[in-house]
């Protein structure tokens, strides 16, 4: 039940954000009760029935085939997160969702990542653990180690739960949204994962801006970008980074941080480097 509550969310809230002249019909009747498009709009934009798409919003999307999941998609303007989101709540509908493994990362990856000596690299699973990284990472993220842990240090967790985390990273309410936005694309990949269960609970518990951004069920890709932040020994960082999928461990992550060429970030992470020796 509470995946099929997930997919209903998920599609309700979607097709709350499309209006009538957004998808190119005719905005009928003077009093709408609903914000956006209704359900046999959305209907007759996908080329399926009514009834069959009220099937699928109340959550029954494991014999939907791609094609439909690719009408719906278009028919409520998903952007391309959204799109691979509704596809993994369709595989795990159908008992394909993906496997957290409690492993680290590979004794390999780990060589690939201390031969990164000049740049902040680090591995993280789809909770946002902190899996492994190398020295520049560890130093860059040496806040979210001030205290002695009990549990694999999480990103999501410092960020809601840590007053620390307010001031290391320098843009913090665009920084959480997008975290919680990852974590709900890790939770329709890995919906049996207890750990995540577990963390969703207790951050929605313990941070009411986690719960509001939570209710608003936006998921988001990782692949490339720039993180800020205010390291409290080097200052200012602005880093660009691009992530990639660990072949073979579609539950980890690399990502890999390298600052523009002359610039002063390249300049801080020199300094961070220096630091991390001491």
């Amino acid at each position: 039940m509470d995946r099929q509550r997930e997919i209903k969310d998920f599609l309700v809230s979607r097709r709350g954000r499309v209006s009538p002249r957004q998808a190119g019909l005719p905005a009928l009747g003077a009093h709408r009760r609903v914000p956006g498009l209704r359900r046999e709009e959305v209907a007759l934009l996908a080329g399926v029935s009514i009834d069959y798409y009220v099937r699928l919003e109340r959550g029954h999307l494991a014999g939907a085939s791609d094609s439909v999941l690719g009408a719906v998609a278009d028919a409520l303007q998903l952007d391309a997160a959204e799109r691979s989101h509704l596809f993994d709540l369709a595989r795990a509908s159908r008992g394909e969702g993906l496997v957290a493994r409690e492993e680290g990362a590979p004794e390999g990856v780990q060589r690939v990542l201390d031969a990164l000596t000049t740049v902040p690299a680090f591995i993280w699973n789809r909770r946002l653990d902190l899996v492994a990284a190398n020295l520049l990472g560890y130093a860059l993220y040496a806040p979210l180690f001030a205290e002695p842990a009990t549990a694999p240090v999480n990103i999501a967790r410092f960020k809601f739960l840590d007053p620390a985390a307010r001031s290391f990273f320098y843009d913090w309410q665009t920084s959480i949204r997008n975290t919680v936005a990852l974590l709900r694309m890790g939770s329709g990949m890995m919906p049996d994962d207890q750990g995540m269960k577990d963390l969703v609970q207790e951050l929605s518990e313990a941070s009411e801006p986690f719960a509001r951004c939570w209710r608003e069920h936006d998921v988001r890709l990782h692949w490339s970008g720039v993180k800020e932040y205010e390291h409290p020994a080097v200052g200012r960082l602005s880093l660009p980074f691009e992530t990639l999928t660990l072949p073979g461990r579609p539950d980890l992550m690399l990502s890999v941080l390298t600052p523009d060429p002359g610039s002063a970030s390249a300049q801080g992470v020199q300094q961070l480097a220096d630091w991390a020796d001491t």
